[in-house]
């Protein structure tokens, strides 16, 4: 892979005009836009279904497209009025997402939209669902039960909760058109979403992805394949995932998810998670693995454990997973998310892999000059950031730490003028430092969230880790987008050779 660069901006994030971000022009223009400054890779968060907390990394399927980044104007032709999508429009803050709202009218839109579908449009969605048989079935049943229930799958009847054949078949018929209401919508997030991915790749731009390792608990992947998780008979987990004391949590984090039952994966080669890769890689054109480090050995909290620091290291499936999954994909273009405790066997295990690594500089100023966070020591095969969606701002990173582990790094990244730091904007000088440091890095890719770019604080952060509301709602709009000085940008790819269009992306 030549030298590039990429801007990390997710989907919810773009302006719109029905309270989120979508697929809609504004991606058209987005798209544009970074590849006027000369970045070729766009990083997206997960596409996937939300669950608690509005988080991507909390979907209620593994496989199922985000309807609410549905733009109405992309429907197809007929099904939504004039009148019924300007109507519709948000008129509340551009700065931030308002999931609700969004939630409302998108469902809305669906809704109309069905109810006007054709014997044309029928057939398509048709085809659709048998393409994607393996996991669509499951999601539209599932969701129309959600919606006859109101509560969690594992609060249902015992027949449903179960899976009794018969009476899902029962409800099959029952609720055809509800079934067929959630296959339309997955019909029409991957006919739009294509038309996106299209025309980036048309304009030299790859789109970098996002896979959470785990799933939610009240998930179609759960209560359709129970057997893949440690559960018990109940199917109640017996221990749940999370992640012990580190520079993201100073007490851990129990997101409690289920855990995979590894062994009983390796029976079938571990088909669905293999699925669920190949599935990813055709929605993207490189593909980040969340948590990678729980593939070498993941940590487990008894269920009833209230505290992630109260766990247990246990042995994950280690080589054997990329092995099979190489057998069936060819050259998977996949990064390792290897943050977080990372001991040195977890760094071989990631070079083993032959996977790309991963590489902050907010991690990197512990006055140890071999600290592999610096980027003097980036490898050729690693992602670099100056942050990802789970750290501060720069600007508001700077501002946090201490006057000495500051300095440090703004002696690191040469900026002397630190004039401009509260007021933000495009020419904040300590911020533009840190960007032309990544960028003249080994690294291969270098990426740069939005906010970096714009020069902004810590009110624009995208998520905090073990802090449960107030995350993923952020939005750029068209005024900051022109606060940015693009011309320098341009400059400094040209300069670092990151100014190449990816040639002959995986479509």
């Amino acid at each position: 892979m030549k030298r590039s660069a990429g801007v990390l901006l997710n989907i919810s994030s773009l302006p719109g005009e029905y309270g989120i971000g979508g697929f809609a022009t504004d991606a058209l223009d987005f798209i544009e836009y970074i590849t006027s400054m000369g970045f070729h890779w766009w990083q997206v968060l997960p596409l996937t279904t939300i669950g608690k907390g509005n988080s991507p990394y909390s979907g209620v399927s593994a496989f199922a497209g985000n309807y609410l980044y549905l733009d109405p104007y992309s429907f197809e032709k007929g099904l939504l009025t004039e009148d019924e999508i300007v109507s519709n429009k948000y008129t509340g803050s551009f700065y931030l997402t308002d999931y609700e709202y969004a939630k409302n009218v998108k469902k809305l839109f669906l809704k109309k939209a069905f109810s006007r579908i054709t014997p044309v449009i029928k057939s398509n969605i048709e085809c659709f669902r048998k393409y994607h048989s393996y996991w669509i079935e499951d999601y539209a049943l599932f969701m129309a039960l959600k919606d006859k229930f109101g509560k969690p799958w594992y609060e249902w009847e015992e027949k449903y909760k179960f899976r009794n054949r018969q009476a899902l078949n029962e409800a099959r018929d029952k609720l055809e058109q509800e079934i067929l209401f959630y296959c339309f919508e997955q019909y029409e997030f991957f006919r739009q979403w294509k038309r996106i991915k299209e025309y980036a790749n048309k304009c030299g731009v790859g789109i970098f992805g996002d896979m959470p390792i785990y799933v939610c608990r009240d998930s179609v992947d759960v209560w359709a394949h129970p057997e893949l998780f440690q559960l018990n008979k109940n199917l109640d987990p017996e221990m749940v995932a999370g992640v012990p004391p580190d520079y993201f949590a100073q007490d851990g984090q129990l997101w409690g998810n289920p855990l995979y039952n590894f062994e009983y994966m390796r029976k079938d080669g571990y088909d669905w998670f293999i699925k669920r890769i190949e599935h990813n890689l055709k929605l993207y054109n490189k593909l980040r693995i969340d948590h990678f480090r729980g593939f070498y050995k993941y940590w487990a909290v008894d269920a009833d454990k209230k505290d992630a620091r109260e766990g247990r290291w246990l042995d994950g499936p280690k080589m054997e997973i990329w092995n099979t999954l190489k057998q069936r994909v060819k050259n998977p273009d996949i990064v390792a998310e290897d943050l977080g405790i990372i001991d040195e066997e977890v760094h071989r295990y990631v070079k083993e892999t032959g996977f790309d690594c991963t590489r902050v500089m907010q991690f990197a100023f512990d006055n140890d000059p071999n600290n592999i966070h610096l980027p003097h020591n980036y490898p050729k095969d690693s992602v670099g950031y100056t942050a990802t969606h789970d750290n501060d701002t720069t600007l508001g990173w700077l501002l946090s730490i201490d006057e000495q582990t500051r300095n440090h790094a703004l002696n690191y990244v040469n900026c002397k003028n630190i004039s401009g730091w509260a007021a933000g904007g495009g020419d904040c000088p300590s911020t533009t430092a840190f960007i032309r440091c990544l960028l003249s890095s080994s690294c291969e890719l270098a990426i740069v969230p939005m906010q970096d770019l714009c020069g902004y604080g810590s009110d624009t952060r995208m998520n905090t880790p073990g802090k449960p509301v107030g995350n993923w709602e952020y939005r750029t709009n068209y005024t900051a987008m022109e606060i940015v000085n693009r011309n320098h940008m341009l400059m400094l790819n040209n300069l670092y050779a990151r100014n190449c269009p990816i040639i002959n992306p995986m479509c």
